[in-house]
């Protein structure tokens, strides 16, 4: 049985959806809509007919590569080698237990390479892009 809770931090509100494993059911009362201000829920990835995108090309990680900051699998590369960015502009998609985690600039420059490709595995600390 999936449960919607609204939790309340720092002043902030936030819908949670949970599944009851166990017990005796409960009734639910009806939940408002709740709106967020930070970044947007993950939602499953859209099932798509078309071709896959062709894979970026990877490059060698130098010492100043962004670092991965979680286990997980590269969805969606958002940037290509050369484009410009700003800082905290979107990078890439990177899912971790099931949840969508944008990776964004840390700093405004050029991506001068990308170190991972789309449907990798990332540990914590692999190098994922340069920006120059």
């Amino acid at each position: 049985m999936l449960r919607k809770f609204k939790i309340s931090i720092d002043g902030k509100e936030y819908l949670v959806e949970m599944e009851e494993i166990g017990g005796a059911p409960q009734p639910v009362a009806p939940v408002q809509p709740v709106v967020q201000e930070a970044a947007p829920q993950p939602t499953a990835p859209a099932v798509s007919e078309t071709p896959a995108t062709p894979a970026a090309p990877v490059t060698q990680a130098g010492a100043e590569a962004m670092p991965s900051p979680m286990p997980g699998t590269i969805l969606k590369l958002l940037v290509a080698v050369g484009d410009t960015v700003e800082e905290n502009q979107p990078l890439m998609i990177l899912e971790a237990m099931k949840m969508e985690n944008e990776i964004v600039a840390g700093k405004s420059g050029t991506v001068t390479g990308i170190h991972v490709t789309q449907g990798e595995m990332v540990n914590p600390g692999d190098p994922l892009i340069t920006i120059q």
